[in-house]
């Protein structure tokens, strides 16, 4: 898949391994509908929860397989400003501001192996993610786009259809699927960069270098967790998130398919 003409240099090199890893690329019909101006408020709105969504998605595997009863408690409280908001509109921008930290070390399980390499790369994930959300929130406030809640594509809940019912497989999946919802991510931040407003391209552009590493750490965790190869797992899941993407879908979202009007 080659690289789009405008990001060479350093975001071509952050992109190369994405477009490697990807089956597919956005399709042209998708970026069409993307650039017409009734298009941004969905893609800013639906791009807010994705950036949650992925905090929670990494908190919930944390919750599952890492954090002892303490550690929980303290990732859950970082995270629940940003739920309120969402979810229930409490809170405001500067009520947001500075709350995606933690005042101590979160510790390990002393029963998993890799609880502490997870914990290290989810919570540096966990506040990147949540630092992300502040900042389309600002983006929607300077663009006068008020935020109102829509619901998720059928991207993320077609893949995790396939994830396997027994550990630690079941965790593998949903790490492999992960890494593919991050890679997507990227890929479409780096085609929308150049359609959209240039201060909003400019923060595309800048979330490439955090979250093309995302799903570099997902699949590394993945393999560190499993028993055996994964190759033959994330060549499963490469070919159904292509057929995601590329098969026609009526519900224009961040990672929906190719509209169909």
């Amino acid at each position: 898949m080659p690289l789009p003409m405008q990001l060479d240099g350093e975001f071509g090199d952050l992109l190369a391994p994405i477009y490697g890893f990807l089956q597919c690329e956005t399709p042209a019909a998708w970026l069409e509908r993307a650039q017409q101006p009734a298009s941004l408020p969905i893609i800013l709105r639906d791009h807010l929860l994705c950036e949650l969504k992925a905090a929670q998605s990494a908190m919930f595997l944390l919750k599952r397989y890492a954090l002892t009863e303490e550690g929980i408690s303290d990732i859950s409280k970082m995270i629940e400003p940003y739920e309120q908001f969402a979810y229930t509109r409490e809170g405001s921008l500067e009520s947001l501001k500075g709350k995606n930290t933690l005042s101590k070390t979160i510790k390990a399980r002393p029963d998993c192996a890799y609880s502490q390499d997870m914990i290290d790369k989810m919570v540096l994930l966990i506040r990147e993610e949540l630092h992300h959300f502040y900042q389309v929130l600002e983006i929607l406030e300077d663009n006068h786009i008020a935020y109102d809640p829509i619901p998720a594509s059928r991207y993320a809940k077609m893949l995790l259809k396939k994830v396997r019912t027994y550990e630690p497989e079941a965790l593998v999946d949903k790490l492999i699927i992960c890494a593919f919802i991050e890679a997507r991510s990227c890929e479409r931040f780096a085609k929308l960069a150049p359609l959209l407003d240039a201060k909003i391209g400019k923060f595309y552009i800048s979330l490439l270098r955090s979250e093309a590493r995302h799903y570099q750490d997902y699949l590394a965790l993945a393999q560190q967790i499993s028993e055996q190869d994964i190759t033959q797992r994330v060549a499963l899941f490469r070919e159904l998130e292509a057929e995601l993407i590329l098969s026609p879908d009526a519900d224009f979202k961040f990672h929906s398919g190719t509209p169909i009007n």
